[in-house]
């Protein structure tokens, strides 16, 4: 990211770029920066753009050699093209002889670093990862955003926040959005404010729903489950991350008991290093024990599904109403 912001502070651009990365907010973000930096608002003559698996590569070898008319630069933009994953000999061999007015920006969610159109690319121009973000740059990102509308938050209320939110940096903004208009009259965000307003992704109510079977809490258990139907979530698509939640609980369980620190678990486990002591609350409503039980089972209810014993609706609620009980 800061090579791009260089190269638009600096005027000197390379010829060709590449986003890739899981963090789609960010690769968007920086596509438009460079748009910016390269042409005039409304410009159609020399800006053109090409999405999806259908581009084709010899029509992009035709634009990329017309000089731009009455403009610095030709910009190419193109998106998903499943060139870099895939491969693309005519692009890999006409990378190196791209004409210095024109800048080609691929943005791509797939690619493979050891074909010929990365080596070719990295090697002419300049490829940037945008990866998920860490806890520290999102809480900078958001305080950061808050102070510019004059607004307050503290730390109990951010996590929160980003308990909900997850670590999508698109699907932040959406949610920080509405907070800001919830709140438009006040200085200090509250608890009672994000709670009211934010959306919880599915994760994070597969998170509460394993919090409530910790709590042998059943009436939550299932009207989390019921949430999660009514958002159209498939219910293998439940049983996998509830599955996948108790596999976090006891990784996290025999890593506390090792002395690991917090950042270290976070890493190990996939998890925020904000979340790591209220999972940690959580896995102690389980013994070690039952958490391999649990994981046991959750396995032979898929394969069952699977294998047309039972429905994977079933399949689901047996697991969830099983560890809901008074006695596991």
């Amino acid at each position: 990211m800061k090579t791009i912001d260089e190269d638009i502070r600096s005027g000197q651009f390379q010829n060709v770029y590449l986003l890739h990365g899981s963090e789609n907010y960010l690769k968007q973000q920086y596509k438009n920066k460079l748009k910016q930096a390269l042409s005039a608002p409304g410009d159609h003559l020399n800006v053109t753009r090409f999405e999806g698996r259908g581009a084709n590569p010899l029509a992009i070898i035709d634009l990329a050699e017309t000089m731009p008319f009455l403009a610095e630069y030709r910009l190419i933009l193109i998106e998903d093209s499943g060139f870099f994953k895939s491969g693309c000999e005519e692009l890999a061999k006409y990378l190196p002889e791209i004409p210095s007015a024109t800048i080609i920006i691929f943005v791509e969610s797939e690619i493979d670093k050891r074909g010929k159109l990365y080596k070719a690319l990295n090697k002419t121009g300049r490829a940037v990862e945008f990866g998920e973000q860490g806890t520290q740059l999102l809480t900078r990102w958001i305080l950061g955003r808050l102070k510019r509308e004059g607004k307050k938050i503290t730390q109990p209320v951010l996590e929160l926040f980003l308990s909900k939110t997850g670590t999508d940096m698109g699907n932040i903004d959406k949610e920080l959005e509405k907070l800001l208009c919830y709140t438009l009259n006040q200085e200090v965000i509250q608890a009672a404010d994000v709670e009211a307003i934010c959306t919880t992704q599915v994760t994070n109510q597969i998170f509460e729903m394993v919090s409530a079977i910790g709590k042998r809490d059943r009436k939550r258990v299932l009207a989390c489950y019921y949430d999660l139907l009514a958002l159209k979530e498939a219910p293998m698509r439940i049983l996998y991350l509830v599955n996948r939640q108790f596999r976090i609980l006891l990784d996290l369980k025999s890593m506390h008991q090792c002395g690991l620190d917090a950042k270290t678990m976070a890493a190990k486990a996939g998890i925020p290093p904000f979340a790591v002591k209220r999972t940690l609350e959580q896995a102690s409503r389980f013994t070690s024990e039952e958490l391999v039980q649990a994981l046991h089972d959750g396995v032979r209810l898929e394969t069952d599904s699977k294998t047309g014993k039972i429905t994977d609706q079933i399949a689901v609620e047996l697991l969830i109403l099983t560890y809901s009980g008074t006695a596991v």
